[in-house]
């Protein structure tokens, strides 16, 4: 385990020591509900790939399949980041430029229809 990984691990022990008695036992059971359902997705994967192995080979299976899941799902929070990052900088500078720029009207907002008064 890298220093880094220390650090965070004792972090997380502190932050769940300071948790109250309730909030452990609904993680504690929503882990247990995560868990089953990565199971019984592991076992549907096998069946779907018409594996058919003894007990042994089968975990084996399940954690194999368990790894793969878990690359592909940084993986796919990676480039979700880095889309996200580049789909908002044009965001940030339109509002940087849009905000910047002193107005009469701090209400009014662009591409707005403003509202007519009667006469």
């Amino acid at each position: 385990m890298s220093p880094a990984d220390r650090q965070q691990f004792r972090s997380n022990i502190q932050r769940w020591q300071q948790l109250p008695q309730n909030e452990r036992r609904d993680l504690r059971a929503r882990e247990i509900t995560r868990q089953r359902q990565l199971q019984r997705e592991a076992e549907a994967a096998m069946r779907d790939a018409g594996v058919q192995v003894e007990a042994a080979r089968r975990a084996q299976f399940e954690q194999r399949y368990l790894q793969e899941r878990r690359r592909v799902e940084q993986e796919l929070r990676r480039e979700l980041q880095e889309k996200r990052q580049r789909e908002m900088a044009p965001v940030v500078e339109r509002l940087k430029k849009e905000f910047a720029q002193p107005s009469a009207a701090p209400s009014a907002r662009p591409n707005s229809p403003e509202k007519k008064k009667d006469d």
